[in-house]
């Protein structure tokens, strides 16, 4: 056995004690091996207590997701896009469970899908624990959670399972693989690197925000605008959600997740960089990973906010907090090998990218209740782009050690060879979450399965489909709904 680099063997004690010294030194040796022991289990314990906590902050963003959708969408639908968000949860649960893991983690395996921990069969082992698994769950319902804000107000309550259940049992691991897994062919701990990097995506600004983003896309694109959203000379009409105290609710909490997000992705924290004894470890760079990840988010909150008003004229609460979080969509992926300074650069173009492709979706008569699929698909893909400009050498080769020759950023000195890496990810993301969600959201529009009826629709979700209303005691609302019921009673049955 041996600690903090020492050994200890009876053999060398031997001459040291003097004659007949064999039993003093096998029971110092004994002694010694027992504590070093403790000092392993000790160290399992501290990592496996770090990645549980930060499952449990990522697991708390679904909170975060919930408010945020119930403030942004019409209070007649609040009590459906909150059940949504609940179900994600547990829908992704099972799924992840049963396929999900295996399928993004299940080594040995191939470049493209994982074959092992099904159901987790054989499962713990040397390498995953299940506080990994809670982890990796907890990521792959944050991506189902953002697809459901993009379809919202305007969907049938069946097709959200239907599309949950195959984006976190299917869609979601294979790409995880792709980028995450050691087996993966893009994966920056592959053994055959792609462009001599891999892909630097830490905490998910594709893995998780883009894959959210553009399957929220094809379920948007293809189900159209919400009725009123657009007048008839094809103006965007204002339809702003009902709560901005729960937007703000849910933008904090989301906030709070994301440090269980970011720093939380370093897996683990009782590691020494060199030497040990020093002051500076992996524990530094889980707190320069939540210093960059402040840094992003905040900038965009205030670039959006000053951004707006000399675009709009108005302080608009809404848009900084979807400014906000388009920033730390965008810092995920660099946030464990970018300077503050790059993080504060890539909150601040984040901003205008969320901007922009809400000008675009305005004229393109795309309707995103969330701005989800710009917030995440947009600014997550900008995020991918500023790592390969910004990641700095020393941190990108303690991050992922063992290449110190590995690309680093085009603006840091080293190159385009991440860049390109970074490049390649968005499109393989784009072309396989296109091919198989928005297939999914299709055949969902041709079954007759994926939009509510036009009377569904002014009646509200929460009344045809849940049986009651959100806010039973708010007299101006309760008279709408009723009067919404007594001449939604008058229409046909709704089919489920």
């Amino acid at each position: 056995m041996a600690a903090a680099g020492f050994s200890c063997s009876a053999a060398d004690l031997n001459p040291l004690l003097g004659a007949n010294s064999s039993a003093a030194a096998e029971y110092i040796c004994s002694g010694f091996d027992a504590v070093s022991s403790k000092f392993v289990d000790t160290g399992y314990a501290i990592d496996n207590t770090y990645l549980l906590f930060s499952a449990y902050l990522v697991f708390s963003m679904q909170l975060g997701f919930a408010m945020l959708c119930a403030g942004s969408v019409r209070a007649k639908n609040t009590m459906n896009i909150m059940l949504t968000n609940v179900l994600d949860a547990a829908t992704g649960g099972v799924f992840y469970y049963l396929f999900g893991f295996a399928f993004a983690f299940g080594a040995p395996s191939n470049g493209f899908i994982g074959k092992h921990f099904f159901a987790l069969h054989e499962y713990p082992t040397a390498s995953f624990d299940y506080g990994y698994f809670l982890y990796q769950w907890a990521f792959a319902i944050a991506a189902a959670g953002i697809t459901s804000g993009s379809i919202a107000e305007r969907t049938q309550f069946a097709s959200y399972l239907i599309y949950s259940s195959f984006l976190t049992g299917f869609v979601y691991p294979i790409v995880s693989h792709w980028f995450w897994s050691a087996d993966g062919w893009a994966s920056p701990a592959a053994s055959d690197l792609l462009f001599g990097s891999g892909v630097i995506d830490f905490a998910g600004s594709g893995v998780v925000h883009m894959v959210g983003g553009i399957a929220g896309f094809w379920g948007a694109f293809i189900e159209g605008p919400r009725m009123g959203r657009f007048d008839h000379a094809g103006r965007a009409v204002s339809m702003r959600g009902h709560s901005g105290t729960l937007v703000v609710l849910g933008t904090f909490m989301l906030w709070f997740g994301w440090y269980g997000f970011n720093p939380g992705s370093f897996l683990n924290i009782l590691k020494a960089y060199g030497e040990s004894g020093s002051y500076y470890g992996q524990w530094s760079a889980i707190g320069r990973t939540a210093v960059t990840t402040t840094l992003a988010g905040s900038t965009a909150a205030l670039t959006t906010l000053f951004g707006k008003r000399l675009l709009s004229g108005h302080w608009n609460l809404t848009d900084v907090c979807n400014g906000l979080l388009g920033g730390f969509a965008a810092i995920t992926s660099g946030c464990s090998v970018v300077e503050p300074w790059a993080a504060i650069i890539c909150g601040f173009v984040a901003a205008w990218v969320l901007i922009g492709f809400n000008k675009l979706a305005e004229k393109l008569k795309f309707d995103d209740p969330l701005e989800a699929a710009q917030l995440h698909g947009g600014c997550g893909a900008w995020g991918i782009i500023s790592t390969g400009l910004f990641a700095r050498k020393a941190y990108v080769n303690e991050v992922y050690p063992g290449q110190p020759d590995r690309p680093y950023g085009l603006f840091m000195g080293g190159g385009g060879k991440l860049l390109a890496a970074q490049i390649i990810q968005i499109l393989v993301i784009v072309g396989w979450v296109s091919a198989t969600m928005g297939t999914l959201f299709w055949l969902l529009h041709k079954l007759k399965l994926l939009r509510i009826s036009q009377e569904e629709e002014m009646a509200g979700l929460d009344l045809t489909s849940h049986g009651g209303v959100a806010y039973e005691y708010n007299n101006g609302y309760a008279a709408e709904v009723v009067d919404q019921k007594n001449r939604f009673e008058m229409k046909s049955p709704i089919a489920f």
